[in-house]
């Protein structure tokens, strides 16, 4: 189940609301919420959900085994959750490439439910929490439906309190649906249109032009970015309406002024995951210089592998490690000011494209095209035809990526109503009458 389908949207989002304000006890609310979330997994992946289930109830009880011998239990944890996405998301990777044919279905949102789990045992294990005894806290913290199969992914030292006392009211739920509907506005009304662009040109026209390839990149570098920053919003929204307060995850990353500035705006939560778990227990910059590069790597290789079992993912990670690397290294973008801008988004746009190819080789044969390599025309017909029926969503979404947009509306209210009223309309107009994209994260 998908926010942005009709099931969600016309069943199972209002019979949920409705059956949880009709409950005044804040556990019956819990247990409900508990529910519903494991039928929303449940609804596309029956059989995952016995899986999910068991690795919430190991990681409770090894948290709570953790009054002795800490760091054994934190071993143990860890190697067991690196293993459940070790077995389901890259062993048939490994095989594949030693000639092998394994084939193992990936669970939804496997990495982020996985990495919310670790999050639980390093809070317990650093003293930020203290181990929950009640098991249903725990699995409503890794499985809450908002945040389940694609993020944000939610620290448990920042979320727990609202768990057993929260207090829901008209102030957080109005801000949640408002939040709510941006987002699938993002989703459904940019996102999905700027993947079939990004579809075509990528996967079924052979040899673009130039121009083509350009807009292929682009038009993915803002599908990717509506399609996860709405899943984001859509998912901060709901928690409003249920009470919870999840950090942002994004913070318009297309503007920022270096490719360290854009890890600072673009998927923030993942980033700092990384950072407080990975990179600051490795020492992070408090070390030699040699083994502060090595840091830097470690993280951007398991960023990479993180994001799937494909070289092209691998690569693409290792690419931010050596810009980021020369960024730091060279302070080459605190003298470049004007250049700064586009130096990032070209970065950025070239990194996607990699992230996006199938395999490296196609990902460096596109990106060769991009630069006239490849004996390609410069523009055709094809580049033609679809800026003529694109140029609308095309100019909409680039303004979308800059906060000025949202804080204008924000300032007249009747404005932002009629707005909110209009983007809702036009996205359920389009549920309705329409297929949709599945989100793009939901593959990690």
């Amino acid at each position: 189940m998908v926010f942005s389908s009709g099931v969600f949207l016309f069943a199972f989002l209002p019979c949920l609301l409705i059956l949880y304000y009709c409950v005044k006890a804040l556990s019956v609310r819990n247990y409900i919420l508990l529910a519903a979330s494991l039928l929303f997994y449940a609804w596309g992946e029956p059989l995952f959900i016995f899986i999910m289930s068991a690795a919430i109830v190991i990681n409770w009880l090894i948290a709570l085994l953790m009054t002795s011998h800490k760091k054994l239990w934190l071993i143990i944890a860890v190697c067991l959750d690196l293993s459940l996405l070790g077995v389901f998301k890259y062993a048939s990777f490994i095989a594949a490439n030693l000639g092998r044919e394994l084939n193992i279905a990936l669970p939804i949102g496997i990495s982020f439910f996985t990495f919310q789990m670790m999050s639980y045992i390093f809070d317990v294990y650093y003293g930020k929490s203290k181990a929950q005894k009640n098991l249903l806290y725990v699995a409503l913290y890794i499985s809450f439906f908002p945040q389940l199969i694609a993020g944000p992914i939610v620290r448990y030292n920042r979320i727990e309190g609202e768990i057993s006392e929260r207090n829901e009211n008209f102030n957080n739920f109005p801000d949640g649906v408002r939040r709510f509907i941006y987002g699938l506005g993002k989703k459904v009304l940019l996102a999905n249109f700027l993947a079939v662009i990004a579809d075509n040109i990528f996967t079924y026209i052979i040899n673009p032009s130039v121009m083509m390839s350009w807009l292929g990149a682009i038009a993915y570098t803002l599908q990717i970015y509506f399609d996860f920053s709405g899943y984001s919003d859509m998912a901060i929204g709901l928690g409003l309406m249920f009470g919870f307060h999840f950090e942002e995850n994004f913070n318009y990353p297309y503007i920022a002024s270096s490719v360290t500035d854009f890890w600072h705006r673009w998927h923030i939560s993942l980033s700092t995951w990384f950072r407080d778990y990975v990179y600051i227990p490795l020492g992070g910059s408090r070390v030699s210089k040699a083994r502060h590069i090595l840091n830097i790597f470690t993280v951007w290789l398991l960023t990479g592998i993180w994001h799937g079992a494909n070289w092209t993912f691998i690569l693409w990670g290792l690419i931010y490690f050596i810009v980021l690397l020369i960024e730091k290294e060279t302070r080459i973008i605190a003298h470049m000011k004007i250049f700064s801008h586009v130096w990032t988004l070209l970065i950025i746009i070239l990194a996607w494209v990699i992230f996006r190819s199938e395999s490296v080789s196609q990902g460096i044969n596109y990106i060769s095209g991009m630069f006239g390599m490849n004996s390609n025309a410069f523009y055709d017909g094809g580049f033609i035809f679809y800026i003529k029926g694109s140029w609308i969503v095309l100019i909409a979404a680039l303004i979308g990526c800059l906060p000025f947009m949202g804080k204008m509306i924000a300032r007249v209210k009747w404005l932002e109503v009629s707005w909110l009223a209009l983007v809702l309309a036009i996205s359920l107009c389009e549920i309705i009458s329409s297929s949709y994209n599945p989100f793009i994260y939901f593959n990690f």
